[in-house]
């Protein structure tokens, strides 16, 4: 059986599908080739080792050092995928398939008291390890090996310095393939099931059609792909997706619970005796992904017999056009994790309709045994979204948010009276500069406390001279923060790790140092070295890096990351550049000129990045600021054209007047939505010599209910939708443009129907254009092949265009 991702066409050709103008803009070719390398100074880059990744054990005592693989090869990314109910699964080892593979092929131990490195025997070969996960018992932690026939469960023991297999066929297509139990003896895990038989095969003759009908109900949806299509889908659904939940001890022997199905999610109760269940129930959708299909609640013992069925979620298909729009009734069921075996839920006073007017938005309820839910109580009203719930032994802090004025709250509450204390904070969720960071949890899940009232943050730590992240002592009773840490100036430093046992563990890097971890005592700040990893781009050690400040016209303060080459000085020739951005929409001015990034991060050269090109001699700005402003009742996307425009005028005339810039010799490129933007500003503008646009959306009318954050539709906002589609101006993109794109792209909206549609309407108005369909690549490009290529192919158009473009073109 040959299992692809469901696409709505047909390319003509296997391989390398490529079309482009050669010549004069009236005569174009199409042809088949071969995978093509860039210059060896980028293939080195793209080949070197990967920076590691620290992970620490909950008692703060071992440091794990994951060693990261480089890209995976085609004939890795040629790996079967099943595009099925909006998820892209191997139906081979039963996990699913990312961009990234998210896997790492070896691991090292630190032992933090003594600083000795060790080694653990057994480890598999060619070993793909992901999603570790420690016990509560010390020293001992599990990890998945993903294999290509199989997901295996390992259990990794420290104190012997040894790994072995305790489970295969873990199932880990969908929700939470294992979890540790509360004391950490042994392990509840999605498994196959023993009982699934042979893969379903779908009948040559059909039998009749298939039908999807609305009676009046309105029912909108964005675009998604990989959606179930008919009963055949239905079955694939059900045979790969389908789990038995088993419990494994440390020996490896399993017991079936007897509880299967499709799981949303899985938990165990605080106290281990109890496991909550999301599962996926018809009916099914043709028109939403899985996870807005109907799910039941329920709570089952831990040794597998049925204690209650809670509710069933209905289909989520007909949620109005909006970022705050819920379901009406019961949701986001979970466990309390300061009682036992309580459970909570957020329920809607609107409704779930957030156009409806009501002073409450949300209200969250606890239930306990026997979980009968008329015996629900309330114990918060939410003015906005309820979106998270952070329990402590003596505290609980919720989280709402509001995302159309991006309103964000935090609220104390008494976990034992559910009676609200204090207003922590209320702000603009785009301010960053006022954004508290994220709660420290401890090993439990439950807020990390000093006992006294006080709790600890960590954020990013924008502000007007870049990021500086920090941890904060936070006491939530009188309102006083205190700043633990905050990251040295010259320096990026992102803690890591804290249990508040004195000790803060960061990850220290500079625009020249690479990053390595440094352990720094909270109270002296004597700090001591824990890692020695090397810069594994040494040829681009001596770049120049400039975190750039420059207005707009209208006086909003924008941003960007500028590389120069190394032996780059002032009065030398102005550079050829490649800019590459994104846009981002704001509410209001000030949080749009707010400074974003660091000048201090060490590059990390991925295949989204543009830093590549400095080793060309091109200036590169990176994350150039492409903010888009809608104040008060005005939308951000109604100016979207005209502020592109100022933003990027703002950023030419600032590096040309830095004399780093030749104004005639400017490329723009971007992914995704700065695809978009890029073939927007070809469209509305003569600033760049050329672009790149990488698996875009470029007609507006294909995502009709909504786009990027535009949560309006285009019956509503018909003029915004047509002037924002690059598509409606082909005929102005003049300026020659690269088109490139996964054929296999999974991304909303993204489809790759979106560029070969550009590609014919600019062919056919005589612009310069080049479209590469990339076979096997998503919406981020995975194969090692596929992003050699494409960065041959941006090398080819740059040079031709841009460095070595003509004085009277």
């Amino acid at each position: 059986m040959n299992f692809t991702k469901k696409t709505n066409h047909n390319y003509l050709k296997a391989g390398l599908f490529l079309a482009f103008l050669a010549g004069s803009n009236m005569t174009y070719a199409q042809e088949a080739i071969k995978y093509q390398l860039p210059p060896q100074s980028i293939v080195d880059l793209i080949d070197a080792p990967q920076i590691p990744v620290e992970q620490f054990s909950p008692d703060g005592k071992y440091m794990l050092i994951l060693e990261a693989p480089g890209l995976q090869s085609i004939i890795q990314a040629s790996q079967p995928v099943l595009g099925i109910a909006g998820l892209r699964i191997n139906p081979i080892n039963n996990t699913t398939v990312a961009e990234s593979l998210g896997t790492f092929k070896g691991i090292k131990v630190r032992d933090l008291s003594t600083g000795m490195d060790f080694s653990l025997s057994g480890l598999p070969q060619d070993a793909q390890i992901s999603d570790v996960k420690w016990s509560s018992k010390a020293g001992v932690f599990a990890f998945l090996n993903k294999s290509l026939q199989d997901t295996e469960l390992w259990l990794a023991d420290l104190n012997s310095k040894s790994v072995k297999k305790i489970l295969t066929k873990v199932n880990d297509t969908y929700g939470t393939s294992y979890q540790w139990n509360s004391d950490g003896t042994a392990l509840l895990v999605q498994q196959v099931s023993a009982y699934r038989g042979g893969v379903p095969v779908q009948n040559p003759v059909p039998t009749g059609p298939v039908v999807q009908e609305n009676l009046g109900g309105i029912t909108p949806s964005r675009t998604y792909q990989n959606l179930l299509a008919n009963a055949y889908d239905e079955s694939l659904m059900e045979y790969y997706l389908g789990s038995d939940l088993v419990q494994v001890d440390l020996q490896g022997q399993a017991k079936p619970l007897s509880i299967n199905g499709i799981f949303k999610s899985v938990s165990y109760s605080p106290d281990g005796k109890y496991i909550l269940t999301e599962k996926v129930v018809r009916p099914y959708s043709y028109l939403v992904p899985i996870y807005l299909f109907p799910a039941e609640v329920s709570v089952y013992s831990a040794t597998g017999s049925k204690v209650k069925d809670i509710y069933t979620l209905p289909l989520a298909d007909n949620l109005p056009i909006s970022f705050d729009a819920v379901l009406e009734g019961p949701r986001n069921f979970e466990w309390r994790k300061d009682k036992d075996a309580s459970l909570v839920f957020v329920e809607a006073l609107d409704k779930g309709n957030p156009n409806a007017s009501s002073e409450i938005r949300d209200e969250l309820f606890e239930l306990s045994a026997p979980y009968d839910l008329k015996n629900s109580k309330k114990i918060y009203s939410g003015t906005y979204r309820v979106r998270d719930i952070q329990w402590g032994e003596s505290m609980a802090i919720v989280s709402e948010n509001w995302r159309k004025d991006r309103s964000s709250k935090l609220t104390l509450i008494n976990p034992k009276s559910n009676q609200v204390v204090r207003v922590l904070s209320t702000r603009k969720s785009e301010d960053t500069y006022s954004d508290p960071g994220s709660f420290i949890k401890n090993a439990k899940g439950q807020l990390l406390s000093d006992g006294k009232g006080s709790v600890f943050t960590q954020g990013q730590g924008a502000s007007a001279e870049g990021d500086r992240p920090f941890v904060m002592k936070w006491n939530v009773e009188n309102g006083k923060q205190d700043t633990l840490y905050k990251s040295k100036r010259g320096y990026y430093e992102e803690p890591i790790f804290f249990n508040n046992t004195g000790v803060l563990y960061v990850s220290r890097e500079s625009a020249k140092e690479a990053p390595n971890v440094y352990s720094i005592n909270i109270k002296n700040k004597k700090e001591s070295k824990i890692t020695d990893f090397k810069d594994p781009y040494p040829s681009i050690a001596k770049v120049q890096k400039t975190l750039l400040s420059y207005p707009r016209k209208d006086g909003l303060n924008l941003s960007g990351t500028l590389y120069v080459p190394a032996d780059f000085k002032k009065g030398d020739a102005p550079l050829p550049v490649l800019v590459w951005a994104y846009p981002r929409e704001f509410k209001t001015k000030e949080a749009a000129g707010q400074v974003k990034g660091s000048a201090n991060k060490f590059p990390r050269l991925a295949f989204r990045s543009p830093v590549f090109w400095v080793t060309q001699g091109y200036a590169v700005v990176d994350q150039a600021d492409m903010p888009i402003v809608g104040e008060g009742t005005a939308e951000p996307n109604d100016t979207f054209i005209e502020q592109i425009k100022d933003n990027a005028s703002a950023l030419i005339d600032h590096i040309v007047g830095l004399g780093v810039a030749d104004r005639h010799r400017i490329g723009v490129g971007g992914h995704s939505y700065g695809a978009f933007m890029t073939a927007n500003l070809l469209a509305h503008t003569d600033l760049f010599a050329a672009g790149i646009a990488r698996s875009g959306a470029y007609n507006r009318t294909l995502t009709p209910f909504g786009f990027q954050g535009e949560a309006r539709t285009y019956w509503q906002a018909k003029e915004t939708y047509d002037a924002m589609s690059p598509f409606t101006y082909a005929p102005q993109i003049k300026r020659p443009i690269l088109l490139t794109h996964g054929m296999d792209d999974e991304n909303s909206g993204t489809f790759p129907i979106q560029s070969e549609r550009l590609y014919a309407a600019i062919k056919g108005h005589g612009g310069i254009v080049r479209l590469v369909m990339l076979p096997k690549e998503f919406h981020g490009y995975r194969s090692r092949e596929g992003v050699l290529h494409t960065f041959w192919e941006q090398h080819q158009w740059l040079e031709k265009y841009v460095k070595n473009r003509k004085k009277d073109d």
